[in-house]
């Protein structure tokens, strides 16, 4: 299994409908064809002194393979995702492979 975690930091300011155009985008991604299961959502509020929960919004999905991923950057879906990114000031992605 690999999993393909992201945290975005949207602009402070941007409008509900670029939020909305944001949010849209991001979910997209979930339905691209080699995505096993996805997620997207704001961070929880649990509170511990170990927990960063400055993101504006995450991005979780799963593949079987690694190569799934790889097929997954070049979607189309993917690109247009992309091209959003004046939405937001900070991208981080963290990839973990399974045994």
């Amino acid at each position: 299994m690999f999993i393909h975690s992201v945290y975005f930091w949207l602009k402070p300011g941007i409008s509900s409908a670029d939020e909305q155009t944001f949010l849209r985008g991001v979910e997209s991604l979930t339905r691209i064809r080699t995505v096993r299961h996805g997620w997207c959502g704001k961070p929880a509020a649990t509170d511990r002194p170990v927990i960063d929960r400055t993101c504006s919004y995450s991005l979780v999905v799963s593949f079987d393979y690694e190569a799934g991923h790889d097929a997954y950057q070049v979607q189309p879906i993917h690109d247009a995702f992309r091209k959003l990114h004046d939405l937001w000031t900070e991208v981080r992605i963290y990839d973990v492979l399974t045994p």
